[in-house]
């Protein structure tokens, strides 16, 4: 078996799992704030189809995984309404920091694991994967650049003419995060790369 389809086969399962509760845990947190949107269209829920897209959830960051690249994935957009959340704005920035901090307890427990098994077989390669999946999906949507989930704290701290340009930006969808991918993400990969890699090395000892 070749290391790339090898690689594959940890990663596809790895992602879906993070992805999911990353995805659920918004929804959570949404619905412990007072919105039950997210809930009325059946997101609070560990059925990875109701959360993932083929395209932006699986191809995309296999593609960065196998590139060496931190993994980014988009899943469907959670429904949520700030304004049925308690606390508004700093409501919202703790939705869009559940599914970060979901990702990064992920990668803690994975990290755990591997103290006590090692990193040999299947199980330990597994596990290894969830910790630099997850990783990776902390520290890149914790990146202030909407829709990125980092972009709902700024936007809680921001002035009124900072959340009119992010939600400028917000307004172009998936657009805008092609725009970061290729223009933006060259410039700050190396110092992406860098805070993951020392997370890792945390977790791993």
């Amino acid at each position: 078996m070749s290391d790339n389809i090898q690689l594959l086969l940890y990663a596809i399962p790895a992602l879906v799992i993070a992805i999911s509760l990353h995805e659920m845990m918004h929804s959570v947190v949404g619905f412990w704030l007072g919105d039950t949107t997210a809930m009325e269209h059946g997101r609070i829920s560990l059925n990875p189809l109701r959360h993932i897209d083929p395209l932006t959830t699986i191809a995309l960051p296999l593609v960065l995984v196998l590139t060496g690249l931190p993994p980014f994935a988009a899943a469907k957009p959670v429904p949520i309404n700030m304004y049925r959340l308690k606390f508004e704005e700093f409501g919202m920035a703790l939705v869009g920091l559940a599914g970060p901090l979901t990702n990064l307890i992920l990668a803690v427990l994975a990290g755990l694991i591997l103290r006590v098994t090692g990193t040999s077989g299947w199980f330990g390669q597994f596990m290894l994967m969830n910790v630099a999946i997850n990783t990776g999906l902390f520290v890149f949507n914790l990146i202030p650049f909407p829709p990125l989930d980092g972009s709902r704290v700024l936007y809680a701290l921001a002035p009124e003419f900072i959340q009119k340009i992010m939600m400028q930006i917000e307004s172009f969808g998936f657009s805008a995060i092609l725009f970061f991918m290729f223009v933006i993400f060259p410039f700050i990969g190396p110092a992406i790369v860098h805070i993951q890699q020392l997370l890792l090395g945390f977790l791993l000892g």
